[in-house]
């Protein structure tokens, strides 16, 4: 027998902890940390840049033709697109959890190289990338001058120049968005100037092209020789121009009489941005931003710390007054939390202790179950090493949730050595030896109906499987080890410690007896139950249609969202308002921020030109970075609070709809932790058409009170000029179409011809008309085309102009135009009936239908799982019970306390205000294995005095009477390390307290509830069975 051969040999069992706690802290050293494991799945992002295009022309002759070539890539599981008004293109392509993102990148760049040779002549010259990035902000850094002196695009160019490219090639960083631009050669072309030299932007650009060009020439005096000769050397000619002075002399052509024309007769040469679409402030300086995401399976602390090293380095270098700061990142929300939950782990360590203290009573036995929890724990993490996983918030709860579990073996076996002892008088090594005989097919039916509810979890798809893995594998792993610990090392540490008859303390003396008079009131209940049988099973029915009826009343989410620390805002103006007046809002906001929320900010940067919608003068979006917890501690002062009272202040906002968000609980899920779904047309019956089934369902969604504020997220349609040209006027006047457009195109757009040297590094020479003569519809005018007889002529001959309106940002979602819709799920409602009746309304909608996306998506994926992972979980218990006690009446009776104990978790959370989500779910298989634990504790105990002979009804009231105590004792160890986590306040309490309290409730009543009725249900299932033995 195992247990015999350790108790034989203490050291033997004593090196064997040893070694298993020195891997364990190798572990620990080594284990990646991270807030979650990677729950989004890896996705892929497409993006390329089509100048000057509205969105509807990238997405005809961009988007879709890169689409098409999204066929035969393994493991997608969808992907959606947007095309914007600022001509920029973006795929993001998403695949199944557990995708290599290597692979899938390098998929997704062979697809899209088939697709290059249809693209636009502008899109190929500036390329198209293929990012592994997550998509979203995981940290934006910013870059301010105190001294005010420096304009954005200084700033932006700085950053451009010595951060860009350096933080790009950080592993673990996906892609870096900088808010702004570095500086380019601009050439604004005068179109009377043109007209007057009988010049053409075309021509422009040919001139440029052939004079700022460095040639590959050759050499001189390379083999093969006519004869010997000393002089070889390489030729070369022209080359890169440098400044404003050698663009302005670039011959543009000569005239009859032998004068030249230059660069500067028709244009305006300075050295400007590449483009001016945005404009950036924090605290009120004019600054730089770039936004970092994270690429798919990177991990965020790692990679923080590593930009960190990167940008330690450059703050040396800094020029005078330049500051770097952080306005949005994740990484201290995700340490201090960290280290909550391990201060959690310690708590609930010492609280355990002290339970068991108060129930054994000598220091001698509360020592054995004490020395099994560092070994158990340290085991816990040397397996999760082995199996590549990281410490997170999800294992960490596992291993305080663990905690209890783990040292209920050692109690159990130390707590029946101890009465051996007192009872039989044996000496220790007897008594362990005799005590391993009595409860070894105990410990393994625990920890086997434990480890029965936590495996099936392991296998989930999709996100939710995830955060269940990391879970399962954990508690599965630490209650293994915590059986081999009780069936090795704490029978040695029983033999070797335990001294019989130690004198009692007064104290000890006292709570024994109180604990006796406890067990006598319980012994009578327990007749009584036994009695009144018919009652007793009412009593029974009854309680579990309460626990149904509160269960209904739980609101549904996926995870709780934390204070992180950070808030987002986002700012609209009416269409058309120019930068100026968004930017007045801007410093309105600031203004709040930095003044009324002194106390709770840290700064504030605005981002003006673009947001979450898309991009235009009236857009904005804002960081605001709050200060450290301990700086705001108390519910007034959370993320939350703070962001009430913000929006009750700019609700009424007379210029503009401003928004104010917590960033997602979850990184690559979308934004917001609302409903988010896309609305796609399906019979491509256009636009207009999607637009009114959208307003339709607006309408009709308004008799439904499961969600609520149901809308796109898009930005009403942008005026658009059309220029119609006249094929008949301009054929009669002798042009060519290639002239027009690309006079067109060079005028309004801007064209980007090719790179010059700035400082020694490579940057773009852009060409467009000069503002005043691209200001109004009628300047179009000014601009003329050259015809085959050299003659100019102008726009108004051959082409009119019309109003018409067309959409900033164009959407598609699985080769479908789309519309990204998001929606509310109303306060008593929950998340999943708001899907349902929000699928029944598109349903009811002829030519469109719906697909849920982000985290609607994994969530409709989860629910329809939960119902199955609770009954295989309690179907598994039940046949490894069977299996173990080779009977099926005794499970039968350890079933029916499943749900007594999960009726104290649907309780408590609903009387605490938390909803049925992940946590919830974890903390009702966690009370599953909890409340079958102290019913097998029982049964077991009354299935052998059975076999000794007594009735049924004796069986159970000796079961229950030898139990009473440790079962208590386990209870109250178990729920005394979850106390910590029901006070929990800090960085990332939320999740923490909820799934604190929800287990709570669940050992209050998986203990009470058991100890009343399980001796009944066991008479109750097996009171005709003594007549067989």
């Amino acid at each position: 027998m195992l247990s015999r051969f350790f108790i034989e040999r203490p050291i033997f069992a004593g090196v064997l902890a040893i070694i298993v706690m020195a891997f364990g802290l190798f572990a620990m050293m080594k284990l990646p940390i991270e807030r979650y494991p990677d729950i989004a799945p890896p996705r892929i992002t497409v993006a390329t840049t089509y100048s000057g295009a509205s969105a509807e022309t990238v997405e005809e002759s961009v988007t879709q033709v890169l689409e098409q070539q999204i066929k035969g890539l393994d493991h997608l599981l969808y992907f959606s697109s947007s095309s914007d008004s600022s001509g920029r293109a973006r795929i993001s392509i998403s695949f199944e959890n557990g995708t290599d993102p290597d692979t899938a990148q390098v998929q997704v760049q062979n697809a899209i190289n088939g697709a290059l040779n249809r693209l636009p002549e502008d899109v190929k010259r500036q390329g198209v990338n293929v990012f592994k990035s997550l998509g979203d902000t995981h940290m934006v850094i910013g870059l301010y001058d105190e001294t005010g002196k420096s304009s954005t695009i200084a700033l932006s160019d700085y950053m451009l120049t010595h951060l860009e490219q350096e933080l790009a090639r950080v592993e673990g960083v996906g892609e870096v968005d900088v808010f702004g631009s570095q500086y380019a050669m601009r050439i604004w072309l005068n179109p009377q100037k043109l007209k007057q030299y009988k010049l053409m932007p075309s021509d422009i650009r040919t001139a440029v092209e052939a004079q700022n060009t460095q040639v590959a020439a050759g050499a001189i005096g390379e083999l093969p020789t006519a004869q010997e000769q000393y002089l070889n050397a390489k030729v070369t000619s022209g080359s890169r121009l440098r400044t404003v002075e050698e663009f302005e002399n670039i011959i543009l052509k000569s005239t009859a009489n032998g004068d030249f024309v230059y660069l500067k007769d028709v244009a305006r040469i300075e050295l400007g941005a590449e483009n001016y679409q945005s404009y950036n402030t924090i605290n009120g300086y004019p600054s730089a931003g770039l936004g970092i995401s994270l690429s798919s399976g990177a991990n965020a602390i790692a990679t923080a710390e590593r930009i960190d090293q990167q940008i330690e380095q450059l703050r040396k270098q800094l020029p005078q007054g330049y500051k770097i700061v952080y306005p949005r990142d994740n990484t201290p929300f995700v340490k201090e939390s960290m280290k909550e939950v391990v201060k959690t782990l310690i708590e609930a360590i010492i609280l355990v202790v002290v339970v068991m203290f108060l129930f054994l009573q000598n220091w001698r036995a509360t020592l054995v179950p004490t020395i099994t929890v560092p070994v158990v724990i340290l085991g816990t993490l040397a397996i999760l090493y082995v199996l590549g996983m990281s410490i997170n918030t999800l294992t960490l709860f596992a291993l305080v949730l663990a905690i209890g579990l783990l040292v209920d073996d050692a109690i159990v076996v130390v707590e029946n050595v101890e009465r051996l002892m007192h009872e039989k008088a044996l000496s220790a090594k007897q008594a362990s030896i005799e005590s391993m005989q009595e409860m070894s097919g105990a410990l393994v039916g625990i920890t086997l109906v434990l480890t029965a509810v936590f495996i099936p979890m392991a296998f989930f798809g999709g996100s939710t499987g995830v955060i269940y893995r990391q879970f399962s594998i954990t508690l599965v792993a630490a209650m293994s080890l915590s059986l081999l610990v009780a069936l090795i090392l704490t029978p040695a540490l029983c033999a070797l410690i335990l001294k019989p008859n130690v004198k009692q303390a007064k104290w000890a003396i006292w709570f024994n007896q109180k604990l006796e008079n406890l067990k006598q009131q319980y012994l009578k209940l327990t007749q009584i139950t036994m009695q009144h049988k018919l009652l007793t099973l009412v009593a029974f029915c009854g309680l579990l249609a309460v626990f149904a009826l509160f269960y209904r009343g739980l609101a549904t989410s996926f995870i709780p969202s934390e204070d992180q620390g950070i808030l987002t805002v986002q700012l609209k103006l009416q269409e058309g308002a120019p930068l100026s007046k968004t930017r007045e809002v801007g410093e309105e906001i600031r203004e709040y921020f930095l003044t009324q929320e002194k106390a709770n900010v840290d700064l504030v940067m605005v981002r003006y030109g673009r947001n979450f919608s898309g991009s235009g003068q009236h857009l904005a979006q804002g960081f605001i970075a709050l200060k450290h917890w301990d700086a705001r501690q108390g519910q007034a002062n959370s993320a939350q609070a703070i962001r009430e009272r913000a929006v009750a202040h700019f609700k009424q906002h007379p210029n503009a709809q401003i928004s104010m968000m917590l960033p997602p609980s979850v990184n690559g899920l979308g934004q917001t932790d609302g409903l988010s779904f896309w609305l796609r047309d399906v019979e491509g019956q256009g636009r207009d058409t999607l637009e009114a089934k959208f307003k339709q369902l607006e309408q009709q969604a308004k008799s439904y009170s499961s969600f609520e504020n149901l809308a796109k997220r898009a930005n009403p349609e942008k005026a658009e000029l059309k220029v119609t040209i006249d094929q008949k006027q301009a054929m009669a006047a002798g042009l060519t179409q290639n002239a027009i457009n690309s006079t067109l195109s060079a005028a309004w757009g801007g064209n980007y011809i090719n790179d010059f040297i700035d400082r020694g590094r490579i940057k773009r020479v852009m060409m467009q008309g000069d503002a005043p003569f691209r200001a109004t519809p009628e300047d179009l005018a000014q601009w003329s085309v050259r015809n085959n007889n050299n003659e100019m002529v102008p726009f108004s001959q051959f082409s009119s102009l019309s109003w018409t309106g067309g959409p900033e940002v164009v959407n598609r979602y699985m080769g479908y135009s789309a519309l990204e819709m998001e929606a509310d799920t109303a306060k008593n409602s929950t998340t999943g009936q708001a899907m349902q009746d929000l699928q029944t309304l598109v349903d009811q909608t002829s030519g469109v239908d719906l697909s849920w996306s982000g985290l609607s998506f994994e969530e409709q994926r989860s629910s329809n799982q939960a119902l199955w992972l609770y009954l295989i979980s309690i179907g598994f218990i039940f046949l490894c019970l069977a299996a173990l006690y080779e009977s099926w009446s005794i499970p039968a009776a350890v079933m029916t306390a499943i749900p007594l104990g999960i009726g104290g978790n649907i309780l408590f959370s609903y009387f605490a205000g938390f909803p049925n989500d992940i946590y919830f779910q974890i903390a009702l298989l966690t009370t599953m294995g909890l409340s079958c634990k102290n019913a097998i504790l029982i049964a077991e105990f009354a299935a052998l005095a059975q076999i000794r002979g007594m009735s049924a009804m004796q069986a159970a009231i000796e079961g229950a009477s030898l139990r009473l105590r440790p079962i208590l004792m386990t209870s109250l160890a178990f729920g005394a390390g979850i106390i910590p986590l029901v006070l929990a306040s800090g960085a990332g309490a939320a999740s923490r307290q909820e799934i604190g309290t929800s287990v709570l409730g669940g050992v209050i009543f998986g203990t009470v509830l058991v100890l009343i009725f399980i001796p009944f249900m066991y008479v109750l299932i097996r009171g005709q069975k003594q007549i067989q033995h």
